[in-house]
């Protein structure tokens, strides 16, 4: 009977304290009420966003098998931009007391050209060889602190390179399919010169990395593509006993070395 007591009682103050003829509902009603209306929302706006996802419009995949061929070949066409990074050590020539800096002050674009061929390792992986030729040219000045004269020498290089890459594609969607590209290259000039300021060795070695996209269209595959290469070797030539005019070797002397980079972009055809 006590416990029938304190439970009609609980209930009484209950209802005495919120008054039930009054038509404002309790706080804990109202509590509930906008946290129904909260989840009622958020199931609401997934819903939504489910069904927006679901209903995006596929397109006709135009040349859907060819990624699924073992070997693929095509060739490329594309433009690139050479430079090298030059490290200075401040020479002061013991006999004139001039004191050379040498860099790269402005870049022209260059031609590039080439085959490729592209073996399939799985769904995402494949392994590319693309045999290219690069004919550029770089563009130097050698400025001398004390008198602020200035001397310029223009590297031209014909460059035949063989790039082995690992490409890592996305899935495709619809006619396009992203990736990324990484690997190295063996790459030798074929016009280093000889009796100039600075003499350039003919073999260097290239890390690079790069992006694209496959663009299927319906009778090829075009795929822009951007890469990044890094030189890894130093290719200032530091024996000079080609000079016949030996008052060259100061532009020498003043630098400890050199490494090259490239910055390519090509349109590849498969």
């Amino acid at each position: 009977m006590i416990v029938i007591q304190k439970r009609q009682t609980f209930f009484f103050f209950l209802t005495k304290n919120n008054d039930l003829s009054n038509k404002k509902p309790p706080s804990y009603v109202i509590i509930l009420m906008h946290t129904r209306s909260l989840r009622s929302f958020v199931s609401l706006v997934a819903f939504i966003l489910a069904l927006s996802l679901t209903a995006q419009e596929r397109k006709v995949q135009n040349r859907p098998y060819i990624d699924q061929r073992k070997f693929h070949y095509g060739f490329l066409l594309g433009l690139h931009i050479q430079d090298i990074e030059i490290e200075n050590n401040g020479h002061i020539d013991p006999e004139t007391g001039e004191q050379w800096y040498a860099e790269i002050d402005n870049y022209s674009p260059g031609f590039t050209v080439g085959v490729l061929g592209d073996l399939r390792l799985n769904n995402h992986f494949s392994l590319r060889v693309s045999p290219t030729i690069h004919f550029g040219q770089k563009h130097a000045v050698y400025h001398e602190q004390k008198s602020g004269s200035d001397s310029t020498q223009v590297f031209k290089s014909t460059y035949i390179s063989v790039p082995i890459d690992i490409k890592f594609a996305a899935p495709r969607y619809n006619n396009f399919r992203p990736y990324l590209i990484a690997g190295v290259n063996p790459m030798v000039d074929l016009t280093a010169r000889k009796h100039d300021a600075l003499r350039l060795k003919p073999f260097d070695l290239y890390l690079e990395v790069g992006m694209g996209c496959d663009i299927y269209l319906p009778f090829f595959k075009l795929i822009p593509e951007l890469k990044f290469s890094f030189g890894l070797l130093d290719i200032i030539q530091k024996d000079r006993s080609d000079l016949i005019d030996t008052s060259l070797i100061k532009y020498t002397n003043s630098v400890n070395g050199g490494h090259s980079k490239m910055i390519t972009l090509t349109f590849n055809f498969e």
